[in-house]
């Protein structure tokens, strides 16, 4: 019994150890879904489908994405693209878009059955005027307006503001003064949107000092330049008919420098670069326009007041600038060019007053309207605005 008992015993020890069962691990859901966010950069509406579907998102979505959006971008500039790609196995789905321009416009899309629901999103934009002072520097308006911050884009509109003050070449001088106030859109976050706008423009010399507010009064088709009393700086005549030019000769008696003589010089010359742009000095009726030999091609207006106005030696004349039609005073009439008997590019003014030419230089014109009654209460709002303005940036 003894040694039975043993034997028992040894064999149980001698049993191999059962092992443990396995515990199965949880199955992976084949079809849960993970969310991918990306932000890109695109150049404009053309880049939107070509740059999700190299993200990633199927043909269908991005065709469907872009028709969703429509014409809800329009204009040019960057688009930012915040999108969530949806993963699901190999599938890749287009969840959400965000398309916003640097204003805060754009669009959201979030996916609505098989295509996309579209929600616009309006700009965050505040306007804000901001003013520039600076001195001449001797050397040009544009170079001096550059130094002292003022937009390139703002220069032009600037000297044409005084068009019918200055001459922008001979009455101006080192240390003359000049300010410019410009309206500029900005986002939330002060960046400036678009182009800015001059609303103001002030220039001060050793003979005389004219501050303008950009003023469109109800009514009219475009804004003027007005005083602070409210008088149009619009004359009946433009002192200057061509933009930064020089005056390389005057009216008066002259040796010709081609025919080698003295001979009465009829007008003013305007030294100036091939394609300058002319301009109307006024409203009128074209008489001639043309090719006529020394003179060049040549145009010839007729205004209301019985004046003619000749404009010679012109590289190209404007389209639908023919005799019989009709021009505004400010409208671009042709370029500036060397053609006939010319020595260089430059245009040769005349004003003909009762057939007889004159000095352009020193005829007298006719001031501009005054604004009354509701325009004219209309402006002073927006002239003491700005002045208001003025006063809270320089304090």
């Amino acid at each position: 019994m003894t040694i039975a008992a043993s034997g028992a015993v040894v064999a149980i020890l001698a049993r191999p150890e059962r092992a443990a069962k396995p515990v199965a691990a949880a199955p992976i859901a084949r079809d849960a879904e993970t969310l991918e966010s990306r932000t890109l950069v695109v150049a404009g509406t053309a880049q939107l489908a070509p740059t999700l579907i190299a993200a990633g998102v199927s043909a269908t979505d991005a065709t469907a994405a872009v028709g969703a959006i429509g014409d809800r971008l329009q204009g040019s500039g960057d688009i930012r693209l915040t999108f969530t790609l949806a993963h699901r196995g190999d599938a890749v789905r287009l969840a959400t878009l965000d398309a916003i321009r640097d204003d805060g416009s754009g669009v959201t899309l979030t996916q609505k059955g098989s295509g996309f629901a579209a929600t616009p999103v309006a700009a965050h934009l505040r306007r804000v005027v901001r003013f520039v002072r600076g001195e001449l520097d001797g050397e040009s308006f544009y170079s001096s307006a550059v130094a002292a911050g003022v937009s390139d884009v703002l220069i032009g509109p600037f000297v044409n503001a005084f068009r019918y003050d200055f001459d922008m070449q001979r009455e101006v001088a080192r240390g003359d003064v000049f300010e410019a106030g410009f309206a500029q859109r900005v986002t939330a976050d002060g960046e400036p949107v678009g182009t800015p706008e001059l609303v103001y423009a002030s220039l001060s010399t050793a003979a005389k000092s004219r501050a303008l507010y950009r003023f469109q009064a109800p009514g009219d088709r475009q804004a003027e330049w007005y005083d602070s009393s409210g008088r149009s700086s619009r004359t009946a005549f433009i002192r200057t008919p061509v933009e930064a030019a020089r005056i390389s000769s005057g009216f008066g008696m002259r040796g010709h420098p081609i025919l080698g003589f003295v001979k009465m010089h009829k007008g003013t010359d305007f030294a100036a670069p091939t394609g300058t742009p002319i301009y109307a000095a006024g409203d009128a009726v074209v008489t001639f326009a043309g090719p006529k030999g020394p003179n060049g091609n040549f145009v010839r207006l007729h205004h209301a007041n019985g004046w003619d106005t000749l404009y010679l030696h012109m590289n190209w004349i404007m389209t639908g600038v023919v005799p019989g039609s009709h021009v505004a005073q400010g409208q671009q009439i042709g370029e500036v060019g060397t053609t006939g008997r010319s020595t260089g590019p430059h245009l040769h003014y005349e004003v003909h007053i009762d057939g007889q030419p004159v000095d352009p230089m020193s005829i007298k014109v006719d001031g501009g309207r005054s604004l009354t009654g509701e325009p004219l209460r209309k402006f002073r709002v927006i002239r003491d605005r700005i002045d208001a303005t003025r006063v809270a940036a320089t304090a």
